[in-house]
């Protein structure tokens, strides 16, 4: 799974471990999210939303077409 959460802590100026004291995880875990090597479990992906006011959509990116156009 794709996901923009390097971006978008870079663009606030946070570190990794400045991230994860917001979001209750480590600084591992958002290491291992941001180098795609951990998909976040759903209440942690609205977590993540939630921190950046943002739709899970806007973050995550589950590389498959959306077929409703």
């Amino acid at each position: 799974m794709e996901n923009r959460l390097r971006v978008l802590r870079a663009e606030h100026r946070w570190t990794q471990a400045d991230l994860a004291k917001a979001l209750g995880v480590s600084r591992q875990t958002i290491n291992a999210i941001e180098g795609g090597k951990y998909d976040p479990s759903l209440p942690l992906a609205f977590k993540i939303a939630r921190v950046f006011s943002m739709k899970i959509e806007e973050i995550f990116d589950d590389g498959e077409k959306d077929n409703d156009a």
